[in-house]
Parts: C-alpha cells; sequence; structure tokens
C-alpha cells in the first residue's frame, strides 16, 4: 500500500504531540515510585495506591470522553486533555506530602482520560481498515520514543544536579505544556468537525457489535493483572538498581518498545491479532515470572527488554483491533469504553498488587506472569480461527 494512503497529517502531528507527552511522563514515572517512597517516606502501598486510583479516574473520563467524541469536535477535547496532563504535573513538581502527589497523577490521568479516545478516533480519519495496525504501531512509536528521551533527560539531570530528583520533576512540565500546545496544529477535517447533529446522534446510537464486547471483556481480565509498571520499577529498585541504574533499565525497556511497535502493528494488518497478542503476553509473562523469581540484578536487563516486546505486540495492535470491529460512527466510543474498563481493570491490579507487595513483591509478579501465561496460550491457540484485519 502505498504510504500517502495511510501517513495523514494528523498522524504525524498526534506522533509529535504524543512524543512531547511522553518525554515529560516518562521523564517522571521512572522516579516518582522512588520518590513517594524515598524523600515523602510513604510505603510501597502507596505507590500501588496512587497509580491505581489516578488511573481508576481516568477510566470513567474516558467512558465519557469516547461518546462526546461520536458527538462533537475532537480537537478541544484532546487540547484540554494534554493541557490538564501538563497542570498534573505541576502539582507533583511542588508536592511535599504524597497526597498532592497523588492528586497531580489524578489530575493527569484525567487529561489521559479525556484526549485518549477522540485522539485515536481522529488519527483513525482517512486511514484505510487494512492499515490501522500500521497507523497505531506509528503512532506507538513515537509515543515511545518520547518515552525514551524523557528518561534519558532525567538520567542526565539526575547526574547533573547532584542526584536531586525534585527539579527533575519541575523540568518534566516543560514539553508536558510543549505537548499541549502542539495540539493546536492538528487538523479536523471539516465533515467531522461540523456533522450535522442530527447525524451525530444517529451514528452514536448504533449498537457496538457483539464481537467488541467479547474482545474488550477477553482484555479488560488480562488488565486485572496488569498493574502499574511504577511496581515494576519499585521491584527492580528493591533488586538493588540505583536511581540511575532504574532509569537506565527503563530507558532500555522504552527503546525496545518504540523499535518495535511498528514492525508489531504492521503485522497485525497482515496476519491474526490474537497471535500478535499472544506473543505480547508470552513477553508480559517472561518478565513478571522472571523478577518475581529474581534473586539479584544480573537478569534484569534481559527480563525489561523481554517486556519492552509486551508494550508493542499489545498497545497499539488492542487499539487496531478494536477500531476494526467497531463501527465507523462509534469509533470514539469504542475506544473510549475499551480504555476505561482496561483502565479500571489496572486500578484493581494496582491495589490488590500494592497491598500485596511485602517486602519484595514476589507474590503479585508471580501470580500475574503465571496468569498471563495461560492467557498467552489461549490466544497463540485460538489464532489460526481468525482470519486477517477484514475479519479481525
Amino acid at each position: 500500500m502505498p504510504r500517502t494512503q495511510w501517513l495523514s497529517r494528523n498522524l504525524l502531528v498526534l506522533s509529535g504531540v504524543s512524543l512531547l507527552q511522553d518525554a515529560a511522563s516518562e521523564l517522571l514515572y521512572p522516579i516518582l515510585p522512588i520518590f513517594i517512597t524515598s524523600v515523602l517516606g510513604a510505603p510501597a502501598a502507596v505507590v500501588g495506591a496512587v497509580e491505581g486510583i489516578a488511573e481508576g479516574g481516568g477510566s470513567v473520563t474516558k467512558l465519557a470522553a469516547g461518546r462526546l467524541a461520536d458527538r462533537f469536535r475532537r480537537r478541544p477535547l484532546i487540547g484540554l486533555g494534554y493541557g490538564l496532563a501538563a497542570v498534573g504535573k505541576a502539582f507533583i513538581a511542588v508536592a511535599f506530602v504524597w497526597p498532592v502527589v497523588l492528586v497531580g497523577r489524578v489530575v493527569d490521568r484525567l487529561g489521559k482520560g479525556i484526549r485518549g479516545a477522540p485522539r485515536d478516533a481522529l488519527l483513525v480519519v482517512g486511514v484505510p481498515p487494512e492499515a490501522r495496525g500500521r497507523a497505531f504501531g506509528l503512532h506507538r512509536a513515537a509515543d515511545t520514543t518520547g518515552a525514551v528521551i524523557g528518561p534519558l533527560i532525567g538520567l542526565a539531570g539526575y547526574e547533573l544536579l547532584n542526584h536531586h530528583i525534585r527539579p527533575l520533576l519541575v523540568i518534566a512540565v516543560v514539553p508536558a505544556v510543549a505537548s499541549a500546545l502542539l495540539v493546536l496544529a492538528v487538523h479536523e477535517p471539516a465533515a467531522v468537525a461540523h456533522a450535522p447533529h442530527r447525524t451525530a446522534v444517529r451514528e452514536s446510537a448504533e449498537p457496538l457489535p457483539d464481537r467488541y464486547w467479547r474482545l474488550v471483556g477477553v482484555l479488560t481480565v488480562f488488565a486485572v493483572i496488569n498493574f502499574p509498571d511504577a511496581l515494576i520499577l519499585l521491584r527492580v529498585h528493591e533488586l538493588g538498581y540505583s536511581v540511575a541504574g532504574v532509569i537506565g533499565v527503563y530507558v532500555l525497556y522504552n527503546a525496545v518498545y518504540a523499535g518495535l511497535s511498528y514492525p508489531f502493528g504492521a503485522m497485525s494488518d497482515n496476519a491474526p491479532r490474537a497471535l500478535v497478542f499472544g506473543i505480547g503476553l508470552t513477553c508480559f509473562a517472561v518478565c513478571y515470572l522472571g523478577l518475581g523469581l529474581a534473586t539479584s540484578t544480573a537478569p534484569v536487563l534481559v527480563l525489561l527488554a523481554v517486556y519492552g516486546g509486551f508494550g508493542a505486540a499489545t498497545d497499539g495492535v488492542g487499539k487496531a483491533w478494536v477500531s476494526a470491529v467497531a463501527p465507523a460512527g462509534r469509533q470514539g466510543s469504542a475506544q473510549g469504553v475499551f480504555q476505561g474498563l482496561s483502565g479500571a481493570g489496572i486500578l484493581v491490579a494496582g491495589l490488590w498488587a500494592g497491598f500485596a507487595w511485602g517486602d519484595d513483591g514476589r507474590i503479585p509478579l508471580l501470580i500475574s506472569g503465571s496468569v498471563a501465561a495461560v492467557l498467552a496460550v489461549c490466544f497463540v491457540a485460538g489464532a489460526p480461527r481468525l482470519s486477517p484485519v477484514r475479519a479481525a
């Protein structure tokens, strides 16, 4: 397929927006669990609770934002979402007690909840259904490239600023604000922005098909064992990595994630998406089980690199899969419900894993890794019954 048939202006601009925002988020993210526990003095359970509650708040917002995206203009919702993310990061930068971090993370995730479904719905406008895997894959690759740049800036800043964490939180606000401003360059086609209200209402009333609900149900079950990555990084720190080491392995994880996102997305346009997703779940199981069984830092680099394959084979692929089974007039709602339920699952995962963490986190890691291994077998075994994208 010629590149010009799917590589739209909005895909490129929104990829840039996500790159900047993720640079900000991921500059902050690997040091946040250490900031909460070491600087603010909170227990590990607070890390899981903060991330879980923040994701839960964002989940509720995603449900509403998806429906709004099918009825009204999407660019203002996208801009509001990225703006709130910048405000949330500013709260964290000035926090001296962990409840303020909670407020900041909730505001940040509310912003993510508002922007996600409208952005993903606008991103596929003009992109043929048979190319949506590579479109979402390219977007995820750009997004995760920001997740490589951000921690590298954080690592350099950590060394230059005499190992002080708080200045890094302030620096993270800058690309977050730039990301919100770049949304002004997003173009919303007139046919999308000014659709007659009755037409929009009629299209948004079209029911989501049974195959959509079956898919989202299975992916939500997985979300319940997919606890926030902050706990993964906390485990890496507990195994003996310094703050700089934690940031370094997080950069490795995101580099693999970014490098494989487009190839896996393109693969899912030509092969059963269940197979690609199953590969990702296998990577997840290997990482979680490996970290749960590890007694030293020796396997961490390999395990975090494998974990990058999980994100690359599931994140964009999952969105493309949902997009393929949803009606054209319900793209925003379909993404909103999917992302909202996934976020609710992560809320549950963050809470149970945080409170079951104990001294080293081995138990929740082994539980989640074992369940993911079973799901991976189910996905891969069932993949031959699915044809490529046209019957996704």
